[in-house]
C-alpha cells in the first residue's frame, strides 16, 4: 500500500470544511499541517486530527513531512501561496481559481519545475460529467458539433449577506462559476484554440437583500450578463451564457450536440446528476446509468486522485480554463475574436470508482 500522501492545508474558511471531511475519510492521505492567518483556526483543526500541527505558512511550506499543500485561501492569495510551497519543492493543489489574473497563474505553472500543480473544480471527475464524457468517446452521440453551457441567476446579493465582492474586478458570474461549466466543456470536447465573448452591465447598483446591511445599494464595477462562443482543437463549438441578471432558467446545464444524438449534461457544481441521451429517431430523452467517474465524490477528490498517481485535475488545465475565461473578457471589451495561447491534454477517463474509502 505504501506510506500516505501527506499534505499540509493553508487557509481553514468554510470551504476548508468540505476538504478536510473528503481527506480524512482516504486512508491514501494524512493530513500533518494546518495554516491560517488566524492561529487560533489552525490550532483547531490540528487538535482534532491525529498526527497534525498547526504551523505558519513559513513552517508549513518548509517542513519535510509535507508533501503536498492544499491552497485553500482566497483567490487574491493563491499565486503567493503556491509560489512559496513550489519554491520549497512541494506540490500544490489549490482552490479555483489557480491565481487571480491569467498572468499570475502563469508565474505558478512556470514555477512548478518538477513538481506537481493542480486545482479545483474536481467536480468534473464525478460520475456526471465523466459519464457524460465516456458516452461522447465512445461514439454515443456521433461527431460532437456544437455545446451549450448556461448558468443564470438574479445576483448573490439576494441571499449573500456581503456580496460585494462578486461585483468588483475579480468577481462576477463568469470568474465565479465558469470554471466548473468552462472544465467540464474541457473534458468532453477538448482544448478551446479560439473565442468571441460580448457582455453588459444592465445595473449600477444592486441592493443587498438579508443580514444587517439588508436595503444597502452597493456599486456594480464589472459586467454581470457574459456570453461568447469557444471554438474547440476538434471542430465543436461551445456557446456559453454566465448572468447575475436573469430570474430563472430551464435550460440544461450544458448539451453536448453530436451528429446522431444529444447529450444532457448535470449541473457541474456537483459530482453526480442525471445524464440524459436523446438519439436521432427515439421519442424522448434516455436515462444513463452511471459507467464512469467516482461516485459519491466530494471536494478533495482531485487531490486524492493526484495521491492515486493520476493527477486529472491539472495545473494545465486550470491554467488553460483561466485563459479562456479571461480573453472571453478581452474579446467583450474590444470586440474581436481572440486566439488562446495554452493549450492541455484531456486526462484519462475515470473508471467508475469508489469516491470514498
Amino acid at each position: 500500500m505504501g506510506e500516505p500522501h501527506r499534505v499540509g492545508i493553508v487557509g481553514l474558511g468554510v470551504i476548508s470544511k468540505q476538504y478536510l471531511e473528503t481527506l480524512r475519510s482516504h486512508t491514501g492521505v494524512r493530513i500533518v499541517a494546518a495554516a491560517d492567518l488566524d492561529p487560533a483556526r489552525a490550532e483547531a483543526v490540528a487538535a482534532g486530527i491525529d498526527g497534525c500541527r498547526a504551523m505558519s505558512l513559513e513552517e508549513l511550506t518548509a517542513n519535510p513531512s509535507v508533501d503536498t499543500v492544499l491552497n485553500l485561501t482566497i483567490p487574491a492569495a493563491h499565486a503567493d501561496v503556491a509560489l512559496a510551497a513550489l519554491a520549497q519543492g512541494k506540490n500544490v493543489y489549490g482552490e479555483k481559481p489557480l491565481a487571480a489574473t491569467f498572468a499570475d497563474a502563469e508565474r505558478v505553472m512556470a514555477a512548478a519545475g518538477s513538481a506537481w500543480v493542480g486545482g479545483a473544480p474536481d467536480t468534473v471527475l464525478g460520475t456526471g460529467i465523466q459519464t457524460a464524457r465516456r458516452i461522447a468517446d465512445e461514439g454515443g452521440i456521433g461527431r460532437p458539433v456544437a455545446a451549450t453551457a448556461t448558468w443564470v441567476s438574479a445576483g448573490h446579493e439576494r441571499w449573500h449577506p456581503q456580496p460585494d465582492f462578486y461585483y468588483r474586478d475579480g468577481g462576477g458570474p463568469l470568474l465565479d462559476m465558469g470554471p466548473y461549466y468552462l472544465t467540464s466543456l474541457f473534458h468532453l470536447l477538448g482544448p478551446v484554440v479560439r473565442v468571441t465573448g460580448a457582455s453588459s452591465r444592465p445595473r449600477e447598483t444592486r441592493v443587498i437583500g438579508s443580514g444587517p446591511r439588508e436595503g444597502e445599494r452597493i456599486p456594480v464595477e464589472i459586467d454581470t450578463h457574459v456570453t461568447g462562443s469557444l471554438e474547440h482543437a476538434g471542430g465543436a463549438v461551445s456557446t456559453v451564457t454566465f448572468s447575475f441578471d436573469g430570474t430563472a432558467t430551464e435550460a440544461a446545464p450544458i448539451e453536448v450536440h453530436g451528429e446522431t444524438a444529444s447529450l444532457s449534461v448535470p449541473d457541474p457544481n456537483g459530482f453526480d446528476g442525471d445524464v440524459r441521451v436523446f438519439r436521432t429517431g427515439s421519442s424522448a430523452w434516455a436515462l444513463v446509468a452511471p459507467s464512469a467517474g467516482y461516485e459519491k465524490a466530494s471536494r478533495g477528490i482531485g487531490l486524492i486522485d493526484f495521491a492515486r498517481g493520476h493527477g486529472r485535475a491539472s495545473g494545465p488545465i486550470a491554467l488553460h480554463v483561466q485563459e479562456i475565461m479571461t480573453k472571453l473578457m478581452q474579446s467583450a471589451e474590444e470586440g474581436r475574436r481572440i486566439d488562446l495561447t495554452t493549450t492541455a491534454e484531456r486526462p484519462s477517463l475515470v473508471p467508475l470508482s469508489p469516491g470514498r474509502e
